[in-house]
């Protein structure tokens, strides 16, 4: 049980309540379609758009898993295709973050009910859900860095955040 509790505290904070690190819906809240879409110039790097479609995956397919849901498990031809974008438009990148916001609040309701112990069942990868959930928390840490990154890269990170 404090696994669980740790777990979904940093599930929190990667989301709406900043600990180390701004939580990735103040860090979107005011992110432009160009700012999303934007990419430097050298490099092989992913917009912030491709970021969030990439961690949305991912959301999406353990959302599956814990409901042991194996026909809507959203597939991907290799970890590239995960940063995918829809068309280009305004309306979708507000549906991307709202879809995001809602994949990942669903997760944490779940995850927080008291008598929710299936997160100890195997998966099919040989490993517990428990254990996908630690790497989901670290891997969205890794990539709302990226995405605040690519901010301060163009000039819109404010010089002192209200979060």
């Amino acid at each position: 049980m404090v696994a669980k509790t740790l777990l979904l505290r940093q599930w929190t904070s990667c989301l709406d309540e900043e600990d180390w690190f701004p939580p990735l819906e103040k860090v979107l809240e005011d992110i432009t379609l160009e700012q999303a879409i934007w990419k430097p110039a050298e490099g092989a790097t992913n917009s912030i758009w491709e970021i969030v479609c990439h961690l949305l995956f991912y959301k999406k397919r353990f959302l599956a898993r814990i409901l042991g849901d194996k026909a809507n498990e959203p597939q991907a031809e290799n970890n590239d295709a995960t940063f995918q974008l829809p068309t280009v438009t305004w309306q979708n990148w507000e549906e991307t973050k709202q879809e995001y916001l809602y994949f990942h609040r669903e997760l944490e309701k779940i995850l927080a009910k008291p008598e929710y112990e299936a997160l100890y069942r195997e998966i099919p990868e040989d490993q517990s859900l428990v254990i996908e959930l630690k790497s989901l928390v670290m891997h969205d840490a890794y990539h709302i860095g990226q995405i605040v990154f690519l901010s301060k890269m163009q000039g819109v990170w404010p010089e002192k955040r209200s979060f």
